[in-house]
């Protein structure tokens, strides 16, 4: 259970009185937080214990607190906390009846608490509650899986079932039921045939949730084709949490590998890749591990590298499509896919889908042939339009990947082909990562993918975009636009022959605004630069003293640098 203010009350190392609103104890509190605004509520998003000690308050008019209680409440804020004697010795009654009145609870907080041990306090007791959520989450994983290895879907079923107190049921890709645990719940199960077929229709993975919150059923797509192959349905009487979301996506993974079975054996590798992965993303290593098995040998326990490739005419069409392309016929970075409903995303999906075409094909091959050669394990994942690769730091995988890359780009440079192919990959390398840091390392492949499209290279690691100017980011059309936009008044200005606001400007900012440095830089007096700044605001109708301004208007003439 997460904290409540019941909880804090009757921590004893806190010393809390409750002053108002004692039927309320029971809340839920997702954050403590102090603030003195007089109206803090834009900042707050519902369900935290506001600390005060009322510097900015005038906690002696009923009115005032009237109106200051009301808009806590109505902001969802679970209680207020009230330092007493540092401003004031007790709470005012003013606040006392304002916010019994609302029937906002009001705590006492005494003068020897700090505001850091309470914040500590909700700290611990919600890391607490998600520990044992993830604890919980990772013992389902083992039993599903055991079940899954020994009783087959009917018994992962039943272990599902019982880890999400309710039912599992599991559809054939015609949307007829084949397994349900409870027995009963087959009954239950065969009246959503319906919304099957019509979650079928969706690309996968798709899922739906019908149903009340007392009748509350999910259901989600399995298999890793472009037609689902199956569908799971679990039911229950109200909104799942941490742990039982654990099971069900372990469930879905399993399950995923039980119905793909009938495949081809380089196509079944294909989709245990692509579960574990889905598993690493996920932040289980372990479960990754042991759906594996010694298909990977080590390569899940030593370093890796995660590398995401993009035929370069996919990501041309895509950019195409959102009608931004960036220089060199280099797309933008295209939005991440959103997650599923219900569900939190740490990473982009990632999705087994037909053995890799064209340029990917191509690439998949040589790496393959790279690792075969050197006898070391890699994990290929075709992801629709994208490659993933897991390879080995530093191992034979990685290097023929750099190599291709190589190959490519000294074939761009010299306007030839590779092996008479024109349509070359995009790929994002990664900096090597460990079992527990998939999703950051997938991320940084992503990141360095983004940065290969923007400069019209085969492949950018994630060191080079950690350590590269962000200038090099700027070259971006809208970027431009922007920035064009921005200065034109001043270049407008400039035109007429009225002063130099242009390059005053660059060489007040580049000096960081010393008036002597850059006024000595333009050989100009130190006034008239003084001059040229207030025109410039004057212009613009901004102010130079917003850091947010200069830093905005350095970007833009970094821009358009070439331009001037």
């Amino acid at each position: 259970m997460p904290p409540t203010l019941a909880s804090l009350v009757h921590h004893s190392a806190l010393k809390l009185t409750v002053r108002a609103g004692e039927e309320r104890l029971a809340t839920p509190v997702r954050w403590a937080h102090a603030s003195e605004l007089a109206d803090p509520v834009p900042y707050m998003e519902g369900g935290e214990l506001l600390l005060i000690t009322a510097l900015k308050l005038d906690a002696e008019d009923p009115e005032a607190m009237r109106r200051y209680v009301r808009r806590l409440g109505q902001a969802g804020v679970a209680g207020l906390g009230f330092a007493v004697g540092v401003h004031y010795a007790t709470i005012p009654d003013a606040l006392v009846d304002a916010a019994a009145e609302e029937g906002l609870p009001l705590l006492e907080v005494p003068r020897r608490t700090p505001f850091l041990a309470i914040s500590k306090a909700v700290s611990a007791a919600i890391s607490a509650e998600q520990y044992q959520a993830v604890t919980a989450g990772f013992a389902a994983q083992r039993d599903l899986t055991k079940q899954a290895l020994g009783g087959g879907p009917a018994g992962l079923l039943a272990a599902l079932a019982g880890q999400v107190d309710g039912w599992a049921a599991l559809y054939d890709a015609t949307g007829a039921v084949v397994a349900a645990a409870p027995e009963w719940a087959a009954r239950r199960a065969a009246r959503l045939t319906p919304e099957v077929e019509r979650l079928h229709a969706r690309t996968p993975p798709a899922s739906l949730v019908v149903g009340g919150e007392a009748d509350r059923v999910e259901l989600h797509t399995l298999g890793t084709s472009r037609r689902p192959r199956a569908a799971l349905a679990v039911g229950t009487g109200a909104p799942l949490g941490t742990a039982e979301r654990y099971a069900v996506h372990s469930a879905i993974a399993l399950l995923t590998l039980t119905t793909e079975r009938s495949r081809s054996l380089h196509e079944a590798e294909q989709r245990v890749g692509a579960a574990v992965l889905r598993m690493l993303l996920a932040g289980e290593p372990e479960h990754a591990r042991t759906a594996a098995g010694s298909l990977y040998g080590d390569l899940l326990d030593a370093p890796y590298r995660l590398i995401i490739a993009e035929a370069a005419s996919a990501t041309a069409a895509r950019a195409h499509a959102d009608g931004r392309t960036a220089p060199h016929g280099a797309p933008r970075p295209v939005d991440a896919p959103r997650p599923v409903a219900g569900e939190r995303a740490v990473a982009a999906p990632v999705r087994a889908g037909e053995p890799p075409a064209g340029p990917l094909a191509a690439l998949a091959e040589h790496v393959e042939a790279a690792a075969a050669r050197a006898g070391e394990a890699l994990l290929v994942v075709p992801d629709g339009e994208r490659l993933v690769l897991l390879t080995a730091d530093g191992g034979a995988a990685a290097r023929a990947c750099v190599g291709y890359a190589a190959a490519v780009d000294q074939a761009r440079t010299t306007g030839q082909a590779l092996a008479g192919r024109t349509d070359e990959p995009v790929m994002g390398l990664s900096a090597p990562a460990g079992p527990i840091a998939a999703a950051t390392a997938y991320r940084q492949a992503e990141q360095a993918l983004s940065v290969a499209r923007r400069r019209g290279r085969a492949l950018v690691e994630h060191e080079e975009v950690a350590t590269g100017s962000v200038v090099q980011l700027l070259s971006d059309d809208a970027v431009r636009a922007f920035a064009d936009g921005l200065l034109r008044a001043l270049r407008e200005h400039d035109a007429t022959g009225r002063g130099d606001l242009v390059a005053s400007l660059r060489a007040w900012l580049s000096r960081h605004g010393q008036w002597d440095a850059a006024a000595a830089e333009l050989g100009v007096h130190r006034h008239t630069l003084r001059y040229r700044m207030r025109r410039v605001e004057e212009i613009l109708g901004r102010s130079l003293d917003d850091p947010d301004v200069r830093m905005e208007l350095w970007l833009a003439l970094k821009a358009t640098s070439g331009t001037d």
